[in-house]
């Protein structure tokens, strides 16, 4: 594989000339008017460091090279090289990019389901971020390897559909079946406009699957009905209930604009992302129960409530800007 790539240049890296390959592949160029080196003038991918699972040449960070190489130098000097799809041994160049170390974290959609999934939150891995929910790291580096430019491309859908379901971490240890066309599928979806069953009599539900309770919810729809509602929504009050938890009302309130009903709750108990937003309306004499999203901050909440209000929003960005 080291000879298979399309496109080949050249760089300083720390003093060193070195050529690098588009398929992740370096060679160290001899020093002029110098002895020779043992390992000048030869292609290879580097070696593999069993503690981290990434691929070192003496004693530089391969991944480092081809990032100068192909992406130029970091803009700083704290920034690290992302592998996109997390594997540390693709080191081809549209696998990695300069980030600082937040970013690593929460701009790939990869890393940050495992962080879901194995500390519950983000606020949960900053407080204490060598014990995640299992009480113990294991780091698997054995699926890792180089690969072709058709095998890296297999390898980021199955992974970003993995993250999108949730299922990076609790499926077992990866393996050679990552680097094939497999594409893990996707749970059907039902049209967006598809409503569905509440536990209320006279509640509908819409982008909201999970069959649920609207205790404050008017039995009768008619005149100010859904200003009635609104006005049981006061904070504390339970929004919606399931078998698996319930959302208590942090603030509700109609649109000058669209006349709709917001209300934006926090979830209880915790789950991974703790703030919901809903939008409730009347239609053939039913209360519409519309999912506008979950967020991991209650700003992120705030902001899009405001918004969905008709109002502008003054906050500036928040994490859930971050991280959508």
């Amino acid at each position: 594989m080291i000879d298979i790539f399309e496109r080949e240049v050249t760089c300083k890296y720390r003093g060193e000339t070195y050529q690098v390959r588009d398929n992740g592949a370096i060679l160290r160029k001899s020093r002029e008017g110098k002895r020779k080196r043992p390992k000048d003038d030869i292609w290879t991918f580097g070696n593999v460091v069993r503690s981290s699972g990434y691929l070192r040449f003496v004693s530089e960070a391969v991944h480092r090279i081809v990032a100068t190489a192909f992406h130029g130098e970091p803009s700083t000097s704290r920034n690290i090289v992302d592998h996109i799809d997390t594997n540390r041994q693709n080191n081809r160049p549209e696998n990695l990019r300069w980030v600082n170390r937040l970013e690593n974290l929460i701009l790939n959609p990869i890393t940050l389901s495992r962080i879901l999934y194995n500390y519950g939150s983000i606020d949960n891995f900053f407080a204490n971020p060598s014990k995640p929910r299992s009480g113990e790291l294991n780091q698997d580096f054995s699926w890792m390897r180089t690969v072709s430019k058709e095998e890296a491309e297999n390898t980021k859908e199955n992974l970003l559909l993995m993250g999108r379901k949730g299922t990076i971490g609790r499926e077992g240890a990866l393996g050679e079946w990552i680097y094939s066309r497999i594409y893990v599928k996707e749970p059907e979806r039902s049209s967006e406009d598809a409503l569905f069953e509440s536990l209320t009599r006279n509640a509908v539900q819409k982008k909201w699957k999970t069959p649920s309770e609207f205790p404050l919810c008017p039995v009768n729809t008619k005149g100010t009905a859904l200003v009635e509602y609104c006005q049981k929504l006061i904070p504390e009050a339970v929004f919606a209930r399931d078998k698996y938890k319930h959302s208590k009302v942090v603030s509700a309130e109609i649109s000058e604009v669209s006349g709709e009903l917001f209300v934006m709750c926090n979830y209880h108990p915790s789950q991974v992302k703790d703030w919901s937003l809903a939008k409730v309306y009347i239609n053939d004499n039913l209360f519409v129960h519309e999912s506008l999203g979950t967020y991991f901050r209650l700003d992120g909440a705030q902001k899009e409530f405001t918004i969905a209000l008709g109002l502008e929003w003054e906050g500036g960005e928040t994490f859930d800007d971050a991280v959508s």
